[in-house]
């Protein structure tokens, strides 16, 4: 369930920061930063049957560039959600359009 921060919605999901076009910002201790598309995102997590919300997400991501130098998978210092990025990030899969729908009925529903 979203939170509010002077009086504007904060998401506590991937699916919530898909819905509401956030970017997502994974910063490592090494200085290195990825940002995902959070519909990709969350579409991983959710074929996976991972579950979504931001503090299960940091566990389940890692740096690339920490794992290249040093040879183990070292965990995120930080996971944020920009709006908006304009930057270059890094696409995963999409759902389909239907697919999609339906999610977005359930969470309403």
């Amino acid at each position: 369930m979203a939170r509010y921060q002077d009086g504007v919605k904060i998401p506590t999901s991937l699916f919530e920061a898909a819905a509401w076009h956030y970017a997502v910002k994974v910063s490592c201790g090494c200085g290195h930063f990825a940002v995902f598309d959070p519909h990709g995102l969350f579409w991983r997590f959710h074929r996976k049957g991972w579950p979504d919300s931001l503090v299960d997400a940091k566990r389940r991501l890692w740096c690339k560039s920490c794992r290249s130098s040093l040879g183990q998978k070292i965990r995120p210092r930080r996971l944020d959600l920009v709006k908006p990025y304009s930057g270059p990030r890094i696409t995963l899969p999409l759902p389909d359009e239907r697919e999609w729908k339906r999610i977005i009925n359930r969470y309403r529903g």
